[in-house]
């Protein structure tokens, strides 16, 4: 396929990589790049050079400014151009940007993804799809590329919903496992060796596996960046205002990732809230 790539991050980058390797011809804007694509000057320009166009940017605004803003991937777009927002966005947004390129004649899929930057550079991702079903399918090649665990979750916007609903769930396991290991710590026990002793018992997770570890070693280059994690907390804390909803718990470990940027910590990984609680 003809695959235009629009924000070629910490994700977008290796994600890009992998379409390449798979053989797809890629045209790319946002980033420098040493990539087999062509480097376009805009948005509109890798619209017009593609059959798909994937975005990976970092919040809401940025998706709506590469898709709208003058020279945005809108203006590019031709009669069954399929854009596919792999973004962690606004759900209540992405079903608007959704009947917008609909209306141009266009189709329209959102597709955040989990995983972070590992899963991203071996195509493991978890990809939670929004969307028509036939759409889907059309798309699958693609996704196939880049994820394993591919889910069409239901219409426009419940793929974003699934990953708000991801990002509750590891924002709070990974403070969760902060509090042990710190427990463990200052009650007197070594943390390495109190987390290897939980990875046998119920206790055990993916996240108590590899936070766990990044928490004991005080290995905190990001795999996924703190503030973007409470950029998705705070969708999950606006999301449940407008649904009159409690979810205590997301607000305060949203507010202790405020705590963690503002002592300057917000481009380490998540794991880093063990810092955080430390300094407490």
């Amino acid at each position: 396929m003809r695959i235009g790539f629009i924000g070629l991050g910490v994700m977008g980058r290796p994600m890009a990589d992998n379409l390449v390797a798979a053989g797809h011809e890629l045209s790319v804007y946002r980033g420098r790049t040493d990539l087999a694509a062509h480097v376009c000057t805009s948005a509109k320009e890798v619209a017009e050079r593609s059959e798909v166009v994937i975005l990976m940017v970092p919040d809401t605004p940025d998706v709506e400014a590469a898709l709208f803003a003058p020279g945005g991937a809108a203006e590019g777009l031709r009669a069954g151009s399929l854009v596919i927002d792999m973004s962690s966005i606004s759900p209540t947004a992405t079903i608007g940007f959704a009947q917008l390129i609909e209306k141009l004649g266009c189709d329209y899929l959102d597709a955040p993804v989990s995983g972070g930057e590992l899963g991203a550079r071996d195509g493991t991702l978890t990809i939670m799809v929004g969307g028509r079903p036939d759409v889907f399918e059309r798309a699958r090649p693609v996704f196939e590329v880049l994820g394993k665990n591919i889910t069409l979750i239901g219409g426009a916007g419940a793929g974003q919903t699934a990953k708000v609903a991801n990002q509750i769930i590891v924002g709070l396991t990974i403070e969760a496992v902060a509090e042990g290991l710190l427990f463990a710590e200052r009650a007197g026990a070594d943390p390495a060796v109190v987390r290897q002793a939980l990875m046998g018992g119920f206790a055990s997770s993916r996240i108590l596996e590899v936070h766990g570890e990044r928490m004991v070693s005080e290995a905190f280059e990001p795999g996924f960046r703190l503030r973007l994690h409470r950029k998705d907390l705070g969708l999950a804390v606006q999301a449940a205002a407008e649904l009159d909803l409690a979810l205590p718990n997301t607000a305060a470990t949203q507010q202790l990732m405020n705590a963690a940027i503002a002592d300057g910590d917000g481009e380490l990984d998540h794991s880093a809230l063990y810092k955080t609680l430390r300094r407490g």
